[in-house]
């Protein structure tokens, strides 16, 4: 019994050097995929269930954290891929992101359910790293991928779990509100500005044909 003890607080203690070393952001952002892989394996080794979900986190809000919460729930280590700057732009045009990748990183990495987190070039192979972490569990939305699609992974992945989305609004759908919102006090302060301009042109055009 004794023995057990011990070696369950050795696991235990390797597990937080793995999830934990000393680097980026308090440890949990890996700039190196062999890093990566090698951390995951390690984690493997020790019975640990792996979890991987991918997105763009722009603009973090709780509907993430809560996502990331739900996600933890299917086992030890959650890791995260956080799209680069290049992927969002090519996906969703080239006022996106609002936030910079290293800023995502970041921000995924204080949240409290996330064990690793690593960037995901646009420059990658498809699947690239699903097929590198080989998850336990894989995490996704409705919208991300297609029946067919979910089939196909299910041979790079012990299981593919499709999840809610967790805030009833989206980063997308909550900019564009900002968006409409600043156009509309924009047009309050600049129409009498412009209703002026005009009116002060044509006075002045009417001005000069009285003088001829």
């Amino acid at each position: 019994m004794a023995k057990r003890k011990k070696n369950d607080e050795k696991n235990i203690e390797t597990r937080e050097e793995i999830i934990q070393p000393k680097g980026l952001f308090g440890g949990k952002c890996i700039l190196e995929l062999k890093e990566l892989k090698k951390a995951v394996s390690h984690c493997k080794g020790l019975g640990m269930k792996i979890i991987l979900t991918m997105g763009s986190w722009d603009m973090v809000h709780i509907g993430h954290a809560r996502y990331f919460m739900e996600a933890k729930k299917h086992g030890d280590v959650l890791v995260v891929g956080v799209d680069s700057d290049e992927k969002i732009k090519i996906r969703k045009g080239p006022d996106r992101p609002i936030v910079p990748q290293n800023e995502r990183m970041e921000m995924v990495a204080h949240l409290r359910y996330v064990d690793l987190v690593v960037l995901k070039e646009h420059s990658a192979p498809k699947w690239h790293l699903i097929k590198l972490v080989m998850p336990d569990v894989l995490i996704a939305t409705k919208e991300t991928y297609t029946e067919e699609q979910v089939k196909a992974l299910k041979k790079y992945c012990g299981e593919v779990v499709v999840l809610e989305p967790r805030a009833t609004t989206s980063t997308s759908a909550k900019i564009r509100r900002m968006q409409i919102s600043t156009a509309k006090k924009l047009e309050k302060r600049l129409t009498p500005r412009i209703l002026k301009a005009i009116e002060t042109s044509l006075g002045e055009i009417k001005e000069e044909k009285l003088k001829k």
